[in-house]
Parts: structure tokens; C-alpha cells; sequence
């Protein structure tokens, strides 16, 4: 769920980007206060013995850290700086055991990430970074427009890089037993980048599981996939949109992208469809044809190439026949709904329509602005939610689920139309 409002946000446990299930989630980002009631139970649950214990704890723990980074060939200055003052980190742990893009529905999770916002910001940064885009696009043969919604989706185009210190944020979740040696490699690795020169310690900005820079690579990935594209001697995904921009088309292209293939597109699947499905199930399109679908307006498919069906949303939802182009996009952050969200954007920013058949739900999710006035509703209503930011998390939903007790509805705290709605 991008960082900020994030989509972004797990990975699955083969993504090459980020830790096994995934990242700090746009749904659950909100700055607003947790109680003290579920701080201190989920940190009984964390450190037993109290606050006094849980602190002693994780001091020990992080000092160990710093010795081992030290061992690794961190220099000292670097590992003391990095691991100074760290403190309990409820929120990191939280969303270490979040995972949207497998709980959400596709019809909120899309609402969210193609919104009309982020198609005329990607629209507008894709002239101001034209030529960069175009070089790239001929470097490592990746579409520009799925580069820049690839871009869109994981910062909002550079906006939003994470609520985290990368350094503090992975030292929570190894001394809380979080997938601890994967997250130790990935906190050394990323102290071995600053060694290098080609970030700053204090641009360690990332998400709770440590993916960092303006397309939001982990460490180890950083380490094998950045590259210096504006010729700087630094490979900086922080501070430089070609080399961010670069990275992220490097990364793709070793994930198997093929120029001038398509990722996908929509089509008609017959009503009631229980056949072959699936992104790795592919057939030429003539096979496709055999088996019922056609192109939206009804046109036989045509073409070259072989494809997978999915239905994100079961048979009553929209489907699309996908390429190896859609799996490399899906390597990023191991979610087919990820994928095709960086797919529908690249579209909308081609000029394209949106999804035609519309998803199967009777309550439609919201946009990033229609979650910010949701957020305004609620406060205008008496719900104490603290300020408003377009991010729905505990507190936010808390006040959704009185809402909901009131209108009726399932009380789950989702931020949905008819919620909305009601508050109107």
C-alpha cells in the first residue's frame, strides 16, 4: 500500500522486494493514538515482565545487534549511530502482522490505489520526467507508463517514503522474534549502504519491514538490483528519480519483463465461466476464444502471445488475460492484486478507460479523498478520531464499526460507500 497510504503493503514470502508478507499498510497508517490498554497487551505479548523487563530486553537485544553489524564489517561509528536510543516500536510490530493485499477486497484496495488523483499526478510527473522516463524505458525496455505507476503505487511519485527509521523499525521487529534473521540481514545490509556512501543514515525513511527510497526496495534487493543511472558515483533511491526510476525498470526486467508485450488486459468471460484459470495457466489466444471469452465489446481475441486468466474478484467480477509481464510485475510484492493495480495504473496514465464490468459488491470502496472526508464525517459526527489524514487505521475503525452498530451493517470498521454515505 506505496508507503504512505500504502498500498502497499505485504509481500509474499517469494517476492525479491520486500520481507515475507508484507509492508506497512495504507489501511492501517493512520497517525492517530492506540490506547495504552492494547499497547501494553500486545507488548505483554511481546517482552514478558512488565515495561521495565521489555525495556532491559530489548537494549541487551539491540546491543547485540550492534555487535554482530560490527562483525559484518559495519564500521562502529556507523552501527552505534544507527542503533542508538532505540525504543519499543508498537506501531512496526502492528503492522508486522498486517497483510492487505491478501485481507482487503479488490474493489476497496483498487479505489484506493487508482484513484483520479493519482492518475493526474502520474499524468503530470511523467511529462516533468519525460526524458528520464524515456531513457530508461529504452535501457531496460519497460513500458515508461508502468515504471511511473509502479512509482505511483509504491510513493506517490516520490511523496511519501515511509513512517519508519529503517534502523530502529527492523531492530524491533528481530528483538521481538519477527522473522529475526532475515530482518538482521537486512538491517546489516542496509548499514553497509550507508558505509558505502550511497545514502545517508538519516534517509533511512522506510517501512516497517525496511523497504526504503522512492520505489521502495529492501536492502538486499537495493544491494544486488540499484544502479547509478544519473552517473553520480552513488546509487541513490532516495534522493534521485533516475536512479530510483532505473532500479525499479532493472528489477522488472530480471523478473522476466519483456519489451512490447503487454501486461494484460480486460476481457468478457462467459457468464458463470468454471474453467482453466490462473496467471501461470497460459494458452494463445485462439484457445481463449474456444473457451468463451472474447474482448470487451465482444470482438473475438486476436494475437499473438500466450496468456493466464484471473478473476480477482471470482466469476461474477471483471477478468483479464495476463502475460509473463503481469508475474514480473507481481515478483515486486507477491499479490496478483498489486500487480494488476500497477497495470490498471499504467493504463489510465496511457489515456485508457477504466475497468469495465463492474466489481461484484453492493457497497464500493472509497478514493484516498472520499477516505479523508470520510475521516471528516466521523469528527463532525462526535466520533474522536484525532486529525484527519486519509488513513484508516484502529482508531478510524473503531468509530466506523459504532457507525456501523447503529446503521446495522457488519460491524468490521471497513471504510465503505454506505458508510460514507450515512454520514453525509
Amino acid at each position: 500500500m506505496g508507503i504512505e497510504d500504502r498500498a502497499s503493503t505485504l509481500n509474499g514470502a517469494n517476492t525479491h522486494r520486500r520481507q515475507p508478507p508484507s509492508r506497512p499498510s495504507p489501511f492501517l497508517g493512520e497517525g492517530a493514538k492506540a490506547t495504552a490498554l492494547a499497547l501494553a497487551l500486545i507488548a505483554a505479548l511481546l517482552f514478558a515482565g512488565g515495561p521495565a523487563a521489555e525495556a532491559a530486553s530489548l537494549s541487551k537485544c539491540v546491543a547485540g545487534l550492534k555487535s554482530r553489524a560490527i562483525r559484518a564489517g559495519v564500521p562502529k561509528s556507523i552501527a552505534n549511530q544507527a542503533l542508538s536510543n532505540v525504543k519499543y516500536d508498537e506501531k512496526a510490530i502492528r503492522f508486522s502482522r498486517s497483510q492487505p493485499e491478501y485481507r482487503t477486497p479488490i474493489w476497496d484496495y483498487m479505489a484506493f490505489l487508482v484513484d483520479p488523483e493519482r492518475i493526474a499526478d502520474g499524468k503530470a510527473m511523467m511529462q516533468k520526467h519525460a526524458k528520464t522516463l524515456a531513457a530508461v524505458e529504452k535501457r531496460y525496455g519497460v513500458d515508461r507508463h508502468i515504471v511511473a505507476a509502479l512509482w505511483g503505487i509504491e510513493s506517490n511519485y516520490g511523496r511519501h517514503r515511509g513512517d519508519f527509521f529503517l534502523p530502529h523499525a527492523l531492530a524491533n521487529l528481530i528483538c521481538a522474534g519477527r522473522k529475526s534473521k532475515f530482518f538482521r540481514r537486512e538491517l546489516i545490509t542496509a548499514l553497509k549502504i550507508v558505509a558505502r556512501g550511497d545514502v545517508r543514515l538519516k534517509d533511512l525513511k522506510s517501512s516497517w519491514a525496511g523497504a526504503f527510497g522512492q520505489t521502495q526496495f529492501i536492502p538486499s534487493t537495493y544491494a544486488r538490483l540499484a544502479v547509478d543511472f544519473d552517473g553520480n558515483g552513488r546509487r541513490d533511491l532516495v534522493n534521485s528519480v533516475p536512479d530510483a526510476l532505473a532500479s525499479s525498470a532493472n528489477f522488472l526486467r530480471k523478473a522476466g519483463w519483456r519489451s512490447g508485450r503487454p501486461w494484460g488486459f480486460e476481457v468478457q468471460v462467459p457468464k458463470g465461466y468454471r474453467g482453466t484459470k490462473g496467471r501461470n495457466r497460459r494458452a494463445s489466444l485462439a484457445t481463449w476464444s474456444k473457451r468463451g471469452l472474447k474482448r470487451l465489446g465482444g470482438a473475438r481475441l486476436k494475437g499473438k502471445g500466450k496468456y493466464g486468466l484471473i478473476l480477482p474478484a471470482g466469476r461474477n467480477g471483471p477478468g483479464f488475460l495476463v502475460t509473463r509481464n503481469f508475474n514480473a510485475l507481481y515478483s515486486y510484492n507477491a499479490a496478483e492484486s498489486y500487480a494488476l493495480a500497477i497495470g490498471h495504473l499504467s493504463d489510465r496514465l496511457k489515456g485508457r478507460g477504466g475497468i469495465k464490468k463492474a466489481w461484484p459488491t453492493n457497497d464500493p470502496g472509497l478514493t484516498r479523498a472520499q477516505r479523508l472526508e470520510l475521516q471528516k464525517r466521523l469528527l463532525r459526527a462526535g466520533y474522536d478520531i484525532g486529525e484527519a489524514d486519509g488513513r484508516i487505521g484502529p482508531v478510524t475503525k473503531k468509530a466506523i464499526k459504532r457507525v456501523q452498530k447503529k446503521l446495522g451493517m457488519k460491524q468490521n470498521g471497513r471504510p465503505s460507500r454506505k458508510v460514507y454515505e450515512a454520514l453525509r
